[in-house]
């Protein structure tokens, strides 16, 4: 179990001290005015603000503190030791993995806006051969947090047991559940629409005359991965007119949300036909594309790709890939937002809160091969 950091900086580098009266000594190659002058432009506002704030002068108001506050830890700057934050609490963050980057990506808005907050977070990840979702609950209960984030957990396997959550609630932890719905759990959920995801690659695919398209996707036994089949399987009958048993037994292929999985789910497809993939990740994109160059076939003109998340650095792959973007910074802020209203005593209802995706086309889609021969 590891701490998020409050703010994004540089991967290893070390916090600099800040040359303002009670700190550290500075570091005499840079002088204070040009710290100063980055923190000022950092922050959005004028140097003699920021001297107030690090000198601890009234005055100042409580965001334009934060703001300036902020800006020094995304420069890699230490607080002096009277404005290091006094955290409201500690709040747990528990994912499956981060070889996803998507995962990290939506840690890191969740981290940033807890600490805007006054929380600090600590990120709990579930790794192969390591601790379980249980596990990390109860570690991170047995160090007092004051509520929980969790981003595909169990929540989201149908075959899972829910009362573990029920659990949870009585004892008085408040918790949000990000991607994936249970009716079983009363609390409040934060999702993507994954029907309409599908619809929309669907949609663009079938624009560029492709009529055998296929989707790789996850287990069936998790709720993302039923709710794409669904609005994959409605929308490929509704505009090609094919039957829902045809598309779900020839069209869906099951595998793992990785690189591999997506290699093996596409090898499967390509044998059947299909000239257009449909990925539930963007990980299984890059698994189809090697795939398909794996068989002599070049992307898109032989084959087009669609990912889902735009994960960061998604967009310089080579094709640059098409996909679906998954609304991470309103998805991550949102339960951020919902979880201090439930610390906070204003409980949420049990319901889900569901964010529209949208269709980010790039390099990886084209013409299907026959509509390009016919014109």
């Amino acid at each position: 179990m590891t701490q998020q950091p409050g703010a994004a900086r540089s991967p290893g580098r070390p916090r600099r001290p800040v040359g303002v009266q009670g700190s550290a000594r500075p570091v005499q190659s840079t002088p204070v005015t040009t710290r100063l002058a980055d923190i000022a432009a950092q922050a959005g506002v004028s140097e003699a603000t920021v001297s107030r704030v690090l000198n601890g002068k009234p005055g100042v108001a409580a965001t334009t503190r934060q703001s300036v506050l902020a800006a020094l830890d995304v420069l890699g700057y230490e607080r002096p030791v009277r404005l290091r934050q006094r955290s409201a609490g500690l709040v747990g963050l528990i994912t499956p993995e981060l070889e996803n980057p998507i995962f990290p990506a939506l840690a890191q808005v969740i981290g940033q806006a807890l600490t805007r907050q006054g929380y600090t977070p600590v990120l709990a990840t579930q790794t192969p051969g390591g601790s379980t979702e249980d596990e990390l609950t109860e570690m991170l209960v047995d160090r007092g947090v004051a509520g929980i984030i969790y981003v595909s957990g169990l929540h989201a396997d149908t075959t899972a047991d829910m009362e573990r959550y029920e659990q949870l609630r009585a004892q008085g932890v408040p918790f949000v559940l990000v991607d994936g719905f249970s009716p079983k759990v009363q609390a409040p959920f934060i999702s993507p629409d994954d029907r309409a995801a599908m619809t929309l690659a669907v949609t663009h695919l079938i624009s560029l005359g492709h009529t055998r398209v296929g989707l790789a996707l996850g287990p069936k036994r998790f709720v993302p991965v039923q709710r794409k089949i669904e609005g994959f399987v409605r929308t490929m009958h509704e505009q090609l007119q094919l039957s829902p048993e045809t598309i779900e037994t020839e069209l869906v292929q099951h595998s793992l949300y990785t690189l591999e999985g997506g290699q093996a789910a596409t090898n499967a497809l390509i044998d059947r036909g299909c000239t257009a993939i449909v990925c539930a990740s963007d990980m299984m994109a890059l698994g189809a594309i090697r795939a398909a160059r794996q068989r002599g076939l070049a992307v898109p003109r032989d084959v087009s790709v669609v990912g889902f998340d735009d994960s960061p650095l998604i967009a310089f792959t080579d094709p640059p890939l098409t996909t679906v973007r998954k609304p991470v910074p309103a998805m991550g802020q949102a339960a951020v937002r919902t979880l201090l209203e439930e610390i906070g005593g204003t409980p949420a209802p049990h319901s889900e809160f569901v964010f529209m995706p949208e269709l980010v086309v790039r390099g990886s889609t084209a013409s299907a091969p026959g509509d390009r021969v016919r014109h």
